[in-house]
C-alpha cells in the first residue's frame, strides 16, 4: 500500500495526455503504472472517462492484475459511456470463456456490476456457462451474478431460467456454491416475494450439511433462510435446532445471532418443555458473550436482546448482572442495559438492581441518572413485593435534593401512588417539601395530580395548588391541564372554601386560553358543576384504572415480526423492514402464536411480575374503530342485546364530516324498543371465485343480522363461515328503502382475536330500492388485539345514509382448529407444565341427568375433541363424570380443559392456557352447547 501511495499525489498540468500515451504503449508495465494512476485519480473524484476508449484497448492482456484494474474502471464508468461501453463486450464473453477459472469468474462478476441494458444481453450465455462450470469458484461467482441480474432486469432472469438453476446449485457438492445460491435466491425473494424460493425437505438436508462447511458469510445466509422454513412437527424443528446449535459458539456476532433467531422460532412449535428448556440454556452463554465486544456490536446485541427477553425472559434470567453498567460504557450501551434490567427484575435479585439503580443516581450524566431514577420507580410498579424497597431508595434519592433527581422521583412516585392506592400516601409531606424545587413540566404536573387527588389528606391542599396558579397562563400546557383537573377536584372534596378558586381557574382556561382542549376540558367541568355536581364527582373522582409497567413491551404482532427479523435493521431501530425501505414489499401479516407448550417452573415465574410471559392483552373494552368509516358510535353495544344477534344500532347522518355534537348531548336510547327474534333467510348463495375457495359455496342459513326498522331501510342477513383457516362471512343487503344505496363499508369492533376485514370496502355496488346483493367478506387476524377472545363480533356496516351497528354470536366450531386433539401422552404432561395460576374454573348449571354422550358428539362437532373420560366421586360421595378435552383455537392457542358432570345439573369446567384469557372463550362455548 505505501508503494502505490504515490500515485494520489497532486496531479500536474497535461498529464491526461501523458496517461493516454502510456495507455497506447506496447510495454504491459507502462500500461499498468498508467492504469494506476487512472484509478487513483478516479477515487479522488477526478473525472477521467475522456481516458474510456485508451483504458479499454489495455483489456487485450493476460496480465490478471492490469485486467482486474481495466475491469474496476470499466465497472465505475460504464453507465456513463454505455455506447463505447460495447466495445469491451467482446473480451467480456472472450475471458468468461478463458481456461482460467479465476478469470472467468472475473469476467462474469464484472458483467454482473455493469448495470447496462445492452451488456446484460450479451450476458446470458457467458452465465448459462459458468453457472455449470467445472470450477466452485466460477459458479458461486455466477450464482451471486443472477441476483444481480435480476436486480437490472427480472423478466430476463425469469425468461432464462436462471431462478431453475440457481435451485439446483441448492444441491452441488460445495458448500460455497450452495451457500451463495442460497444468498441470491434470498435476495431475488426479498425483491419479488413471488414464493420463489420455498426450502423443501430434500433442499433442508443440503442446506443443513452445507451450514458445517462453508464461510461464516455463508452461515448467515443459510440460517437467514432457514429462519423462513416452517418444520412439519415438532420433531422436525428439534432435529434442525440440534444442527445449529454449534453455530451459538461461532466467533462471528452475525453468525450467533442468525442461529438465535432460527432457535427462537422454532421454540414456538417444539412441544416438549425439557427440550425447550434445554435450547433457552444453550442460547444464554453466546449471548452473553456478545457484550464483550466492541461497544457498537454491544448495542445492535443490546437491541437484539431487547426483543428476545420481552418473549422468553427465562433465557436471560440468571445473567442479569452482565447487563450493569460499567464506568466506561457509552450512553448508548447504558440506556440498553437499564431497558433489560428492568425487564430480567425479580424478587430474587431485586435487591441487587436496585443497589445498581442506586449507585447509577449519582453519576454525572443527567440523562443517565434521569432514567436510572425512573427504572426504580418501573420496578416498584412491576414488583409488588419490592414495592417497599424502591420507595426507599427514592426517599433516600430525594433526601440527596439533587434538583433532577427529585423531579425524577416525583413523576415515578406519582405512577406508584396509581398503582398502589392508599398504600403509600404518608409519604406526601416529603414531597410536598422539595414544591419549590420543581422547574420541569412533567414533574410540576405530577406534583399538581398528587396534590388534586390526596387534596383530602394535606391540609394546605388549597394553598400549594393557588400557588401554581399564579403563573398559570405561562406553565405548559401539560401542567395546565393538571392544574385545572387539580382544582376542580379540590372543589368537589372542599366546595365551602375553594369556589373562588376553581371559579377562578375555569375563567382563565375558558378566556384566556388558546388551547382548544384545555378549553373545552374547563367548558365540560363548568357545565357538570353548574349542573349536576354528583354527576361530576363520579365523573371526577371516579376510581383510577391502575398502571403497569408496559412502557417497553412492544405490539405482539410487531414483535413477532421483529423476532422473524432477528439480527437485522429492523431488530435495531425496532421498526418493521417497510417503514424505513421504500422498495420492501410486506408480506401479509403474521398472526401472533402464543407460546402454549412451554414449561415454566413456579421459581421463574416472578420474572414478570404480575404479567404473564404470554401477550399482554389488554382488557378495558373500546369503541369501534371506525377511522375508515369516518363516523362513530355514541352508544357502545350492549351484551344484553347480543344473545339475540341483533343490536339496535345509533345511526347519525355523517356527510363525510365527522360530528362530536353527541359527546355533549345524551345519547339517544335504544333500549325501550322491542328486539325481533332472530329469523332465519334461505339466501342465495354467493359465487366465489375457485381461486378463493377449494369447494364450491354451499347454500349457507343465513339469519337476520339487521332488521330494516333499524337500518334505515337496510335489511342485512348473513352467515359466518371458514375456508380452510380464514373466517368469512356471507353477507346478503336488501334495500327496503325509497332510495339508492351506495359506498358500502365495513369493520369489526377491537377484539379478542384481533380479526379486521381483509378489504373495509365491501364488494357491492349501488342498490336499487326493492333490490339486494350478495358479497363475502374475508377477515385476517392482523389488527389489534383488545380484550379475551369471545364469539361475539360487533360489527358496523357504512353507506350513503348512515353507520349501522350490530353483533352476532358465531358457533365455537368457526373460532377452533382441526388440529386441536392432543395425544393421551402429551395431555397430562402439557396440563403440569401449565403454570397453576393459569387455571381457571367456572360453575356452569344445565338440566339435571344431562345426555353425556350427546354433549360430546357436540362438543367433537364444534373442534372440542374428547381425549379422555371417567366416573370418580368426590369427598362427598358424588359421583360425577369427567371429560378431558383439547382444543386450539384459530390464533394458534391451544386450551385444556375438563369437565366435571353431576348428575344434579352441574358441570365444573376447569381450563388452563398459556394465554389465560383463552378462558373466557371456553367458558361461552361449553355454555353455548349446553343449553
Amino acid at each position: 500500500m505505501s508503494r502505490d501511495g504515490k500515485y494520489f499525489t497532486t496531479t500536474k498540468k497535461g498529464e491526461m495526455h501523458e496517461l493516454k500515451e502510456e495507455l497506447n504503449s506496447f510495454k504491459e508495465d507502462r500500461q499498468r503504472e498508467a492504469v494506476k494512476k487512472v484509478i487513483a485519480a478516479m477515487t479522488v473524484g477526478k473525472d477521467v472517462s475522456m481516458l474510456f476508449a485508451d483504458v479499454v484497448k489495455c483489456m487485450h492482456t493476460q496480465d490478471l492484475e492490469l485486467k482486474k484494474l481495466v475491469y474496476l474502471y470499466i465497472m465505475n464508468y460504464a453507465k456513463s459511456q454505455p455506447e463505447l461501453a460495447i466495445l469491451a463486450v467482446n473480451i467480456f464473453v472472450k475471458d468468461a470463456a478463458s481456461p482460467n477459472p479465476l478469470l472467468r469468474a472475473l469476467a462474469i462478476r464484472t458483467m454482473g456490476c455493469i448495470r447496462v441494458d445492452k451488456i446484460t444481453e450479451y450476458l446470458c450465455l457467458p452465465l448459462k456457462k459458468c453457472l455449470k462450470d467445472t470450477d466452485p469458484y466460477v459458479r458461486k461467482t455466477a450464482a451471486v451474478c443472477v441476483a444481480k441480474l435480476y436486480d437490472i432486469n427480472p423478466e430476463l432472469v425469469t425468461d432464462q431460467g436462471f431462478i431453475n438453476t440457481l435451485l439446483d446449485l441448492l444441491s452441488d457438492s460445495n458448500p460455497m456454491v450452495v451457500a451463495n445460491a442460497v444468498a441470491a435466491l434470498s435476495e431475488i425473494e426479498d425483491s419479488s416475494r413471488a414464493g420463489i424460493f420455498k426450502i423443501n425437505t430434500q433442499s433442508l438436508s443440503k442446506l443443513l450439511n452445507a451450514l458445517n462447511e462453508c464461510t461464516e458469510w455463508g452461515q448467515v445466509f443459510i440460517l437467514n433462510s432457514l429462519s423462513g422454513y416452517n418444520p412439519k412437527d415438532s420433531r422436525e424443528a428439534e432435529a434442525i435446532c440440534e444442527r445449529v446449535t454449534p453455530r451459538l459458539q461461532h466467533a462471528n456476532s452475525a453468525v450467533v445471532l442468525g442461529a438465535v433467531r432460527v432457535i427462537m422460532k422454532y421454540l414456538d412449535i417444539i412441544q416438549y418443555p425439557d427440550n425447550v428448556r434445554n435450547l433457552c440454556k444453550k442460547m444464554a452463554p453466546p449471548l452473553v458473550t456478545l457484550l464483550s465486544k466492541e461497544p457498537e456490536v454491544q448495542y445492535v446485541a443490546l437491541r437484539n436482546l431487547n426483543l428476545i427477553v420481552q418473549k422468553r425472559p427465562i433465557i436471560l434470567q440468571n445473567d442479569i448482572r452482565v447487563f450493569f453498567c460499567k464506568y466506561n460504557d457509552p450512553i448508548y450501551v447504558k440506556m440498553e442495559k437499564l431497558e433489560i434490567m428492568i425487564m430480567l427484575a425479580a424478587e430474587r435479585n431485586i435487591d441487587q438492581v436496585l443497589l445498581e439503580l442506586k449507585e447509577y443516581a449519582t453519576e454525572v450524566d443527567v440523562e443517565f441518572v434521569r432514567k436510572s431514577v425512573r427504572s426504580i420507580g418501573r420496578c416498584a410498579i412491576k414488583l409488588e413485593r419490592a414495592a417497599d424497597k424502591c420507595v426507599s431508595v427514592l426517599l433516600e434519592l430525594i433526601q440527596t435534593k439533587v434538583n433532577y433527581v427529585v423531579q425524577e422521583a416525583i413523576i415515578v412516585i406519582k405512577d406508584i401512588f396509581r398503582k398502589y392506592p392508599n398504600k403509600y400516601e404518608s409519604i406526601i409531606a416529603t414531597l410536598c417539601e422539595n414544591l419549590d424545587t420543581l422547574d420541569e413540566p412533567e414533574a410540576k404536573a405530577a406534583m399538581i395530580w398528587i396534590l388534586g387527588e390526596y387534596a383530602e389528606r394535606i391540609e394546605n391542599a388549597d394553598e400549594l395548588i393557588e400557588a401554581f396558579l399564579e403563573s398559570f397562563i405561562d406553565e405548559n400546557i401539560q401542567v395546565q391541564l393538571q392544574l385545572l383537573t387539580a382544582t376542580v377536584k379540590l372543589f368537589l372534596k372542599r366546595p365551602q372554601n375553594t369556589q373562588v378558586t376553581v371559579q377562578k381557574t375555569l375563567k382563565l382556561a375558558t378566556e384566556n386560553c388558546e388551547n382548544p382542549d384545555l378549553r373545552d376540558r374547563a367548558f365540560i367541568y363548568w357545565r357538570l358543576l353548574s349542573s349536576n355536581p354528583e354527576a361530576a364527582k363520579s365523573v371526577v373522582l371516579s376510581e383510577k384504572p391502575l398502571v403497569n409497567d408496559d412502557s417497553t413491551q412492544l405490539e405482539v404482532n410487531l414483535r413477532e415480526e421483529l423476532l422473524d427479523n432477528l439480527s437485522t435493521l429492523a431488530s435495531v431501530f425496532h421498526k418493521p423492514p417497510e417503514t424505513f425501505l421504500s422498495k420492501y414489499k410486506r408480506l401479509k401479516v403474521k398472526t401472533f402464536k402464543p407460546q402454549v407448550t412451554q414449561a415454566i417452573p413456579e421459581e421463574e415465574q416472578d420474572l414478570t411480575g404480575s404479567q404473564p410471559i404470554t401477550s399482554q392483552i389488554p382488557t378495558s373494552p373500546d369503541l369501534l374503530d371506525l377511522s375508515n368509516l369516518t363516523g362513530a358510535p355514541s352508544t357502545p353495544i350492549r351484551s344484553s342485546d347480543i344473545n339475540q344477534s341483533i343490536v339496535t344500532p345509533v345511526v347519525k347522518q355523517t356527510n363525510n364530516i365527522i360530528d362530536l355534537s353527541d359527546l355533549l348531548t345524551p345519547a339517544p336510547v335504544t333500549s325501550q324498543a322491542p328486539v325481533p327474534t332472530p329469523k332465519t333467510v334461505n339466501a342465495t348463495p354467493h359465487v366465489m371465485q375457485p381461486s378463493r375457495l377449494n369447494d364450491p359455496l354451499t347454500t349457507l342459513q343465513k339469519k337476520l343480522l339487521l332488521p330494516s326498522d333499524r337500518g334505515q331501510g337496510m335489511q342485512i342477513n348473513g352467515a359466518f363461515f371458514r375456508n380452510q383457516n380464514e373466517l368469512l362471512i356471507d353477507l346478503q343487503v336488501v334495500n327496503q328503502s325509497s332510495t339508492v344505496l351506495s359506498g358500502f363499508m365495513i369493520q369489526l369492533n377491537k377484539n379478542g382475536f384481533g380479526f379486521v376485514p381483509s378489504n373495509v370496502v365491501m364488494d357491492i355496488g349501488a342498490i336499487a330500492p326493492g333490490s339486494s346483493a350478495n358479497c363475502v367478506v374475508p377477515f385476517s387476524m392482523g389488527g389489534q388485539i383488545n380484550g379475551a377472545p369471545s364469539n361475539i363480533l360487533q360489527i358496523a356496516v357504512k353507506n350513503n345514509a348512515g353507520v349501522f351497528y350490530f353483533a352476532d354470536a358465531l358457533s365455537p366450531g368457526l373460532l377452533l382448529l382441526d388440529d386441536g386433539r392432543v395425544e393421551k401422552g402429551a395431555y397430562l404432561h402439557l396440563w403440569k407444565s401449565i403454570p397453576d395460576q393459569n387455571e381457571k374454573i367456572k360453575d356452569i348449571a344445565v338440566a339435571a341427568n344431562i345426555d353425556i354422550n350427546g354433549l360430546i358428539k357436540r362438543l367433537e362437532d364444534n373442534k372440542l375433541f374428547l381425549i379422555a373420560r371417567r366416573r370418580v366421586a368426590d369427598s362427598a360421595g358424588i359421583e360425577r363424570d369427567v371429560l378431558y378435552i383439547s382444543a386450539k383455537l384459530i390464533n394458534n392457542a391451544v386450551v385444556l380443559f375438563e369437565l366435571a358432570i353431576s348428575s344434579q345439573g352441574q358441570i365444573r369446567c376447569s381450563t388452563r392456557s398459556q394465554l389465560t384469557e383463552a378462558a373466557s372463550f371456553i367458558e361461552q362455548s361449553i355454555e353455548m352447547l349446553t343449553r
